[in-house]
């Protein structure tokens, strides 16, 4: 039996340990370190799962295999690039990185050593397991609703790249032309970034796709409706239901999937399973989260536009 790969995770928050905690239940795979600049946050993280507490980014590098990165999205590129160079593959949260150039970056340096990068995006395990990806018509709307209640997390990027990434990356991946315009209101929070905002995305074809996220709500809704010329499709991410009124079969026991009830740990299994050569590539790849991100930059854009002409 092949040796387990040595997991690593940058970041002892919230999103880390849940990634820890990913790595020691996995087939394959044993949580080995966590990385983070307060040793006692690391080894809270790691110890009870038989890892070991880092803050030493080379020290971290020689003793995992892989890599994923859970910390604060400003400091996504920079680790990235470090884990690539040190020939370890990564499984990075959303977003890939805060500029369009920097993921870049870290798509030609995996390309240069051919190692796997992906992105979590955990909501296209959804689309992918009801069925969504397969209908064969492209849609003519989408209504996305992203809302929660304030919170320390993700304070360093905008309720865009926090929030509403997660759609743009929904609607991408059901489209086959690309978006051609981007226009949107939005208000800024205590944090100094878009903490609520609305935005509408026109593509090539006609389809239209509408956004509303909030990180000042007071509970947590999660909502898509996406509509065909045969029919729509209501999806609550929160309950894992949907209401199809197409004539296209999607999964009706979709409920009690795996991809339903944990869709972090069917990606991160998809990342491990490209990393061994089991599978062609990760659930979302760099490419496509740069997509996203190029999307929600545009977004961000035409919220800043629309504040300097009032």
């Amino acid at each position: 039996m092949a040796e387990s790969l040595r997991g690593g995770v940058i970041g002892a928050g919230v999103f880390g340990g849940y990634h820890a905690r990913q790595y020691a239940r996995l087939d394959g795979v044993v949580l080995s370190a966590v990385l983070d600049p307060h040793p006692d946050r690391a080894a809270k993280v790691a110890v009870p799962l038989g890892g070991r507490a880092f803050h030493e980014m080379d020290e971290f590098l020689d003793a995992v295999d892989v890599v994923t990165i859970a910390s604060p999205a400003t400091h996504h590129a920079n680790q990235a690039l470090a884990a690539l160079a040190a020939g370890k593959p990564v499984y990075i949260e959303k977003p890939i990185a805060v500029s369009v150039a920097d993921a870049e970056k870290i798509r030609e340096a995996a390309r240069a050593k051919g190692l796997v990068v992906a992105c979590g995006h955990q909501e296209r395990v959804v689309f992918r397991a009801m069925g969504l990806l397969d209908v064969p018509e492209q849609p003519l709307l989408l209504e996305a609703l992203r809302h929660g209640p304030p919170s320390e997390r993700s304070r360093d990027v905008s309720a865009v790249l926090d929030l509403m990434v997660h759609d743009l990356d929904l609607a991408l991946s059901l489209s086959v032309s690309e978006p051609v315009t981007a226009e949107g209101e939005g208000r800024f929070g205590a944090s100094g970034y878009w903490d609520r905002a609305r935005a509408e995305v026109t593509f090539e074809d006609g389809f239209t796709a509408l956004f509303d996220v909030s990180r000042q709500a007071p509970e947590r809704k999660r909502t898509m409706r996406v509509v065909y010329p045969s029919g729509e499709v209501e999806i609550d991410f929160m309950t894992r239901q949907f209401r199809n009124t197409t004539p296209f079969q999607l999964n009706p026991d979709f409920a009690d999937t795996p991809a339903a009830t944990d869709p972090l740990g069917t990606s991160v299994e998809g990342f491990l399973q490209a990393v061994r050569g089991e599978a062609p590539r990760p659930v979302v790849t760099a490419e496509e989260a740069i997509r996203a991100l190029d999307l929600a930059l545009a977004v961000e854009q035409a919220l800043e536009e629309r504040v300097e002409a009032s």
